[in-house]
């Protein structure tokens, strides 16, 4: 692993968050992206070299809105850069960590995503990230 590329915020409200978000930090969102596929809109924040990723649900059914329902609003994940998210994937899941998706897919920001099963990592959830080469 490279280092911590986002924090994951699950929030009900993005406009309202981007808001709330841009007080706290003292600089506004970079970018905004839905990812149809998740069931999710994005609000990308810069932080020094780490960002911090508001997540809002597009349906009830979409994980965010799982997540806010069980838990309510707060941190969601944390996700790490890694060079190869194939062998990457393949080194944990022979450490015996649970993969939630056997294959990486498009996730936000251009990356190729991974999740890890929170019941194997101390009850975070934790997501892998790789640059998609242009």
């Amino acid at each position: 692993m490279l280092q911590i590329e986002h924090i994951g915020i699950a929030v009900k409200n993005l406009e309202n968050s981007n808001l709330l978000f841009q007080q706290l930090l003292g600089k506004p969102h970079y970018k905004v992206e839905s990812v149809e596929s998740e069931g999710v809109n994005t609000s990308f924040f810069m932080v020094g070299n780490n960002k911090v990723e508001l997540l809002e649900a597009t349906n009830p059914d979409s994980p965010i809105a799982k997540f806010i329902d069980k838990r309510g609003e707060g941190m969601h994940h944390i996700a790490f850069a890694v060079k190869d998210i194939r062998s990457e994937m393949d080194r944990l899941e022979k450490e015996g960590f649970k993969l939630l998706n056997k294959e990486p897919k498009p996730g936000a920001d251009n990356k190729l995503v991974c999740f890890l099963h929170p019941k194997t990592t101390n009850g975070v959830l934790i997501e892998l990230c790789q640059e998609i080469p242009e």
